[in-house]
């Protein structure tokens, strides 16, 4: 039975001592039909078929149900898992979207066996093409066999890292630049990119153990010792790739509670402003009070004070008495520097 998987597929080939035998694309029917003995083998590239295609892939190359279950619902952690008669590998992919200003990632499922090699994509997953141009140009690498084309999408998979550690890095360091230039708060965006700092670990971390196995020979019983050099140089590209993202997240931690110290200082120098302002305009009002307390006073009385005060010394006492007051409070504030 056909299901129809040409219009999910990115590339299938038959591989013969490193030679690809067929210019087109062939169907999973002919795949499946292909010798697939010593240095021959098949290199399926899917991108997310739904579970009905995948059931075709199942059928005809005797996957595991596990694995194909796994394949399709994606969302799995870095992995290498080894089933009866083939190896089952989970990979994730980065990418930095510089018009949003984040990271996305993708899924590699990669199924291999000694006569083939099928390779399922999910999510925004950097270039397939790359990994297999690559290796078909390198003819003596593809006469290894799948464990080559495993290398390939590894070495594919772990080369889009660096651009991301770059970008990641770049956005760190306007963000140090914004907090300490007092310009506004960036605690959101350092949120946000720890998070981000931090999915990126989670992808990377988990791949450590696989790529030790690999490149010890330990996995792929089939794999050419020539080959595990290349293996160990993707091993190394990772563990780089890996400290430089557990140094962004140390760095970010760093920056987020300076950030924090800083608004705190900030905001305890505004408190102390605003302190300072308030004894200012409790000084200003207490010495108004009574001025405003006579002016009230003799105001509400003025007919009465018109009829009986009869010199202008007490006019002039009664003013000086109110001057007293005012330079009494004036002296008072200025000595407990309130003004």
């Amino acid at each position: 039975m056909a299901y129809g998987l040409r219009s999910v597929i990115v590339d299938a080939a038959h591989y013969v001592l490193g030679s690809r035998q067929h210019g087109d694309v062939i169907t999973v029917e002919d795949a499946a039909a292909c010798p697939r003995k010593g240095s021959s083998f098949v290199w399926l590239c899917l991108h997310e078929p739904d579970a009905e295609q995948l059931a075709e892939l199942h059928d005809r190359f005797g996957l595991h149900e596990l694995a194909v279950e796994d394949a399709h619902l994606a969302h799995e952690r870095p992995k290498l898992e080894q089933y009866d008669d083939f190896y089952y590998l989970v990979f994730c992919t980065a990418e930095f979207d510089r018009a949003k200003r984040e990271v996305e990632f993708g899924e590699v499922h990669v199924f291999v066996a000694p006569g083939y090699v099928i390779e399922i994509r999910h999510g925004p997953a950097t270039d397939a093409s790359k990994a297999r141009q690559k290796l078909e140009h390198r003819p003596q690498l593809l006469k290894s066999g799948p464990a080559a084309a495993v290398w390939g999408i590894l070495d594919e998979v772990v080369d889009g890292y660096a651009p991301v550690v770059d970008a990641l890095e770049a956005d760190i360091a306007a963000i140090e630049h914004q907090v300490f230039s007092s310009a506004e708060d960036p605690t959101e965006r350092i949120y946000l990119l720890t998070q981000e700092v931090s999915d990126f670990y989670r992808v990377m971390h988990p791949l450590l153990a696989p790529l030790d196995a690999l490149e010890r020979g330990t996995s792929f019983s089939q794999i050419d010792p020539a080959l595990r050099r290349y293996y160990r140089d993707v091993n190394d590209h990772l563990k780089l790739a890996h400290d430089e993202v557990v140094g962004l997240r140390d760095q970010l931690a760093r920056l987020l509670s300076a950030n924090l110290a800083l608004i705190s200082l900030r905001e305890t120098s505004l408190a102390a402003t605003q302190n300072a302002t308030m004894k200012k305009l409790t000084a200003l009002a207490t010495i108004f009070l009574p001025i405003t307390f006579v002016t009230g006073f003799f105001g509400q009385n003025f007919a009465y004070l018109v009829n009986h005060m009869s010199t202008q010394l007490a006019f002039v006492l009664a003013s000086l008495a109110q001057l007293g007051v005012v330079v009494g409070l004036l002296v008072f504030f200025k000595r407990r520097d309130w003004l």
